[in-house]
């Protein structure tokens, strides 16, 4: 155990964000470089070595949060890192993006501020980088089976990560010209700077895994041609098909999903443009939608000089304590201010957006919303409501539906889908056609980053039983195994 009175003598405290006046000048990430090391032994030992470490049950890739913990309160790094990468191949995106189940489930957190667990974890990976602790790991000897793994996010990395370490010749298929799917184009630069993927990159190529990028299997390729030149394939696509808004003048110029507006500002910084094709500049911007897509689409049209932001949120606005019918240590729906809501804008709650109104030149110049309620558990317009607000830029972030259907991939393969249009799969990952299997989204609908990296972890295991009749490769879950909430 770490500190027996940690808990008792110190607060929780995290890292320190840089200010918002001189953040929002540049894309770097939000926090002061080097803020956490100095303080987070301390939050470390305010671990408490549970008897039942209940953030084992919030986080699906099983992570050994109190043994960490206790290292790094010792500041043994080395042996913090290893414990760290037993169970999660890439900790540097779960400490920046993941919302943290872990904490949600601490037990701390029952009656205090739980323990800082993302910070010290990637406190625990930064400094292994610093040190060059993290070094590629390649396999002893090759078995001489290939693996095409479809599509580069975290669950697409994890699983061929997994199987070029057990031996197999694994291939990463990705669509967009660079590697690292919503990592490197849905997520932010200020959330997370692209060094940290292009890093983990070269340490797999040097591991011996091969990556094809410009390639969308089903268009480019044709699945079937893919399955006749590997011995198995995981699809690791994601669930990319984006929830819509079809309301009046939805068509307008201006008028956009998210993931369209998002991938150009990280353009930008990859040097591919000078100003982005949609850009909020100059622009009363609309987000809709009030999850952590919307909030990156508030930090962005931040930094890209909005006139102003507003975020629209259907439903009503959450509490800032668990509410009584969301106890620990399941997964709350709370009020958070993200660094991009830090940053200024308003957040309207309990709204739904009844149509847009253009220009004579088909441009949206304004929204038209009006507020709702639940009245016998219906989503009910109130009457009387109606007003409209500025639009020049307007970004959909509600989510997504499913895997893409529409590429040919699923009817090339010949997939089943379930009932949620996710493509199904049975207990190890495998899809109705041998040798094909399933990882992430794709599979499991729209999710954490830690349950991507979960899932690749998993399937590269029932891969790696196709192939060889048994494996060692760890499985953290099962494919029926979801989210500790209500």
């Amino acid at each position: 155990m770490a500190d027996p009175k940690g808990f008792l003598h110190h607060g929780r405290e995290g890292a320190a964000s840089r200010p918002v006046e001189e953040r929002v000048k540049d894309w770097n990430e939000v926090y002061v470089p080097g803020s956490l090391l100095p303080i987070i032994s301390k939050q470390a030992s305010r671990c408490m070595d549970c008897g039942i470490p209940f953030c084992h049950n919030g986080c699906p890739l099983g992570n050994l949060i109190p043994e960490w913990n206790d290292f790094a309160y010792r500041e043994d790094w080395g042996a913090a890192y290893e414990r760290l990468h037993a169970t999660n191949n890439f900790p540097e995106f779960t400490g920046r993006l993941c919302p943290a189940p872990c904490e949600a489930a601490c037990v701390l957190g029952i009656n205090q501020p739980a323990v800082t667990i993302k910070n010290v974890e990637v406190s625990i990976i930064d400094k292994a980088w610093e040190s060059g602790n993290v070094a590629p790991q390649p396999p002893e000897r090759l078995s001489g089976k290939t693996v095409a793994v479809i599509g580069s996010g975290p669950a697409g990395l994890a699983a061929a990560q997994q199987l070029t370490r057990a031996g197999h010749t694994v291939a990463v298929y990705e669509r967009a010209d660079r590697v690292g799917g919503l990592l490197r184009y849905g997520i932010p630069e200020f959330k997370m700077e692209k060094r940290h993927i292009n890093r983990r990159i070269e340490q797999m190529r040097a591991e011996g895994t091969r990556f094809r990028t410009g390639v969308e299997i089903g268009r480019d390729l044709k699945a079937t041609d893919l399955r006749k030149r590997y011995d198995a394939v995981v699809i690791a696509a994601g669930a990319t098909t984006a929830r819509d808004l079809p309301v009046p003048g939805r068509e307008l110029k201006g008028v956009h999903q998210a993931m369209e507006y998002l991938p150009l500002a990280n353009k930008v910084q990859e040097g591919d443009f000078v100003t982005p094709p949609i850009t909020a500049e100059g622009k009363h911007v609309v987000v809709i939608g009030g999850g952590d897509t919307g909030a990156d689409c508030v930090g962005t049209a931040h930094r890209q000089g909005a006139l102003s932001v507003t975020q629209l949120e259907i439903m009503p606005r959450p509490g800032e304590e668990r509410a009584p019918h969301q106890p620990w240590p399941t997964f709350p729906m709370l009020y958070k201010v993200t660094s991009a809501h830090e940053e200024g804008g308003e957040r309207v709650y309990s709204v739904s957006t009844t149509h847009f109104e253009g220009d004579e030149d088909g441009n949206v110049q304004w929204l038209h919303l009006t507020e709702v309620e639940f009245i016998d558990g219906k989503l009910t317009q109130k009457a009387g409501t109606e007003r409209r607000i500025p639009a020049q830029l307007v970004t959909l972030a509600m989510g997504f539906t499913g895997t893409d259907v529409h590429n040919g991939l699923v009817e090339q393969f010949g997939l089943e889908l379930d009932e949620r249009g996710n493509i199904a799969r049975g207990a190890d990952f495998q899809t109705n056609v041998p040798g094909v299997f399933v990882a992430g989204d794709a599979g499991r609908g729209q999710s954490l980053i830690v349950w991507a990296i979960a899932e690749g972890r998993s399937a590269a295991r029932g891969v790696d039983r196709f192939l060889t009749g048994a494996s060692e490769l760890p499985a953290p879950i099962r494919p029926t195994d979801r989210a500790l909430t209500v």
